[in-house]
């Protein structure tokens, strides 16, 4: 019986594991940490993290094929194959300060298994590292390892949080990259083999290890740059007279372009998108490659300027200040249904708004206190200010009641079937809505009453 083991229980490692134990009922599956609270949590009827379809995979496979542990060492010894889920965050300090990604976790982990296994294993990064990070652990296992010789294999993951689950069910492609050697090679087939439990052959796409590496960077830039292109051209609806969701529309059309990834917003938060561009212009800087580095810059420059453009949107059309004004905030995840406030552009805006001295009243269905927290602390919000002007409710009503305006910063569902006329009964007066993710009905807002202004939307009457 084939037994996989995972190191780390976060975004990735949790809900990929859970998927492979489900689809692989003949596979052992552990699931390891160091923080005993995280494995609890896990082991517990509150899942650490929220994903849709997560729980019910949890709890059918936990105690059967799925496992939670500290007891990283054992664990090791007994696996076949080990998955390196750790998180690698941008540097703060230092040699690529703000935009080179820290894997001292994946040497960490490197050293960890090169102590510990006796017998030879395939191991496994998943985590989103810069291209050769593969081949530092390639030495780190070698150098260690004595006589044991150890697998490196690629396998990123190219999951989108909120339908992570289903991702990992019916994924678009599964990237194995690896060494093109004999051993490399059946390191390869033999991952293959596990994904081919409910992966279709074609879409299991074999490459050497830095293509692995370099194409999961790429993925992302792609995407984050769709999203920086249709917001850079929502600045330019809204002076024009143009309506950015029909420029969309017409643009998508085009199936050499198509429609995903070209909804205009607030801005792309999460952990990977902006850690991924980051990683690849220190990537490209390193080389000397600096035309190259300056334009994947610019995907992320414009997203710092559409979060501020935003908050400075908000203040100027409530007569150029929010100074003792209450603002509902909907949403503080970076997306819907999750629960992840990591680069999220809520946390800008609020951080905005709390230097201008509005009282800011956030509601959002699934994010924690601790996590909001954390995410204002990273926007570099004033924690003394924030306890003074933020507060957290639990009830969407209770945050609108007596606010001067409604801002939408996280696109969840429920915000579109809410009672506006409810809303903006109880509102100061004259009442605004700032939508940031396009989703309400503006005209219907508009004749309640509501000032409204929207992404890409021109606010003037149109010729």
């Amino acid at each position: 019986m084939v037994r996989i083991m995972c190191m780390g229980a976060g975004y990735v490692g949790g809900p990929t594991m859970a998927v492979i134990a489900e689809k692989c009922p003949d596979v052992t599956v552990v699931v390891c940490d160091i923080s005993q609270k995280q494995i609890d949590a896990w082991n517990s009827d509150e899942l650490p993290i929220y994903e849709p379809g997560l729980d019910e995979i949890v709890q059918a496979k936990r105690g059967k094929n799925l496992f939670f542990s500290t007891q990283i060492d054992e664990e090791i010894e007994k696996a076949d194959i080990i998955f390196v889920s750790v998180n690698t965050p941008t540097k703060t300090q230092g040699i690529g300060a703000g935009r080179a990604a820290n894997i001292k976790n994946c040497e960490l982990c490197a050293r960890t298994i090169a102590k510990v296994a006796k017998t030879p294993k395939i191991v496994v990064e998943k985590s989103t590292v810069p291209v050769r990070t593969a081949d530092s652990m390639r030495r780190v296992l070698s150098a260690n390892g004595g006589d044991v010789q150890h697998q490196i294999l690629s396998n990123p993951e190219f999951l989108a949080e909120g339908t992570g689950i289903e991702d990992l069910r019916n994924p678009s492609r599964v990237l194995i990259g690896g060494l093109q050697t004999p051993e490399g090679k059946k390191a390869i087939a033999f991952l293959a083999d596990v994904y081919a439990h409910w992966v279709p052959r074609e879409k299991i796409i074999t490459t050497n290890l830095w293509s692995s590496e370099l194409s999961k960077l790429v993925a992302n830039a792609f995407l984050a740059q769709r999203i920086s292109s249709i917001n850079s051209i929502s600045a330019l609806c809204e002076v024009s007279g143009a309506d950015v969701d029909e420029v969309a529309r017409a643009v998508g059309a085009d199936y050499r372009l198509g429609p995903h990834f070209l909804k205009a917003s607030v801005g792309f938060g999460g952990s990977c998108f902006q850690k991924d561009i980051l990683n690849l212009v220190y990537l490209c800087e390193t080389f000397g490659l600096h035309e190259v580095s300056e334009y994947w810059q610019k995907v992320v420059d414009i997203n710092d300027y559409q979060k501020d453009r935003f908050a400075k949107t908000m203040v100027k059309n409530m007569f150029n200040t929010v100074t003792g004004k209450k603002i509902a905030v909907l949403g503080f995840a970076f997306k819907k249904d999750t629960g992840d406030t990591r680069e999220t552009a809520s946390a800008f805006v609020c951080r905005s708004l709390i230097e201008e001295q509005a009282n800011v009243s956030v509601y959002d269905p699934k994010v924690k206190e601790y996590a909001m927290n954390e995410a204002l602390k990273y926007a570099g919000c004033d924690m003394g200010e924030a306890e003074k002007h933020i507060t957290r409710s639990p009830d969407v009503y209770e945050a609108c009641k007596d606010a001067h305006a409604v801002a939408i910063l996280t696109e969840w569902d429920m915000f579109k079937t809410l009672d506006f006329q409810k809303i903006y009964d109880g509102m100061a007066k004259p009442a605004f809505v700032f939508d940031g993710r396009n989703i309400l009905p503006h005209a219907e807002l508009t004749k309640i009453g509501f000032e409204v202004f929207a992404i890409g939307k021109s606010n003037k009457p149109a010729n």
